[in-house]
């Protein structure tokens, strides 16, 4: 009841409006938020690279009301490829197409990705599509083939555990060889097309993880890069220390090798467990997200865990 209640509350533009305008507000979501200027995105992530991390930079924003914004939104997230290549940072960049107006035109998404994509490949850079919910997902595959077919292979995506449909999806993606974020998902969802039950979407994350990591094993399985900006067939996205050690336990029994797979984490949680696999030896990414639209993403991450709502809660009723 309580995650619903977030979830609804995400997508309020009253309360987003309050805790945009509230210095309280601000000063909390730098648990979770880099910044709100892209100069803060870029510190923080040369400091986690300076602490042994790679990272993925994400400028926030999703469902722009009209093609200028779209627009906007492009030529901000194509400055931030920019600057990644110029910084020499082990980072890469991730999108939402909703951010670049799928909503309003998926040939107007088609066509700024390419751009992006374009300036990506100056930089030897992947560029890897968030996925949102679960009407999007159709669009985003679709938009996906379609850049794949035109030749562009660095173009990575990300599958949601709690979809009924990704164990589908995924095994599509794994014959093309393209590299895949695995995630729980943290969008409220009917149970018409997801898992509403966690223990089944654990299990659904650990049948899709096996998938993943066998894969990975193949000649051709893409692996990490030497300059960190292309990620491997494998990128396993996780909190929970449940899922970790079975990917761990499972990774041993395959003998796979360090490059083939990494894990990835969210800013500012679970900071323990970033560094328990960096030092185990394996690649931790860190997804570092920024910029003035904070307020959706901020929601989604109280909602998926109680520590992050109760780490809110004592900043809201501190004197």
């Amino acid at each position: 009841m309580l995650r619903a209640l977030l979830l609804w509350l995400s997508r309020s533009r009253r309360v987003q409006r309050w805790m945009s305008q509230s210095s309280l507000g601000r000063r909390v979501s730098r648990r979770f938020v880099a910044g709100e200027t892209l100069e803060e995105g870029l510190e923080v992530a040369r400091s986690l690279q300076e602490q042994g991390y790679l990272v993925t930079l994400a400028h926030l924003g999703e469902w722009v009301h009209t093609e200028d914004d779209a627009r906007r939104a492009k030529e901000d997230i194509r400055r931030l490829i920019a600057a990644v290549g110029q910084r020499n940072l082990r980072a890469y960049v991730s999108v939402k197409l909703s951010h670049l107006g799928m909503h309003l035109s998926p040939e107007l998404s088609l066509t700024l990705m390419r751009e992006l994509l374009d300036e990506a490949r100056t930089h030897d850079m992947m560029l890897r599509v968030d996925m949102e919910e679960h009407p999007l997902v159709e669009p985003t595959l679709e938009l996906h083939r379609s850049l794949w077919e035109e030749g562009y292979r660095n173009l990575g995506l990300v599958i949601q555990a709690y979809l009924y449909r990704s164990e589908g999806d995924l095994r599509r993606l794994i014959q093309m060889r393209v590299p895949v974020r695995l995630v729980k998902g943290a969008y409220r969802e009917p149970a018409s097309v997801a898992f509403p039950r966690k223990r089944d979407v654990d299990a659904n994350f650990d049948r899709l993880a096996r998938m993943l990591l066998e894969a990975a094993r193949a000649p051709d399985a893409p692996r990490l890069s030497d300059n960190g900006r292309r990620a491997p067939l494998a990128a396993i996205a996780t909190h929970d220390w449940n899922r970790v050690e079975y990917v761990l336990a499972y990774t041993e029994r395959l003998g796979l090798e360090r490059d083939a797979l990494e894990f990835q984490m969210l800013y500012g949680i679970r900071r323990d467990l970033q560094e328990r696999l960096r030092e185990m030896g394996y690649p931790v990414r860190i997804y570092v997200p920024f910029g003035e639209e904070w307020y959706p993403y901020f929601m989604r991450r109280l909602a998926e865990r109680p520590a992050n709502l109760f780490f809110f809660l004592k900043h809201l009723f501190r004197k």
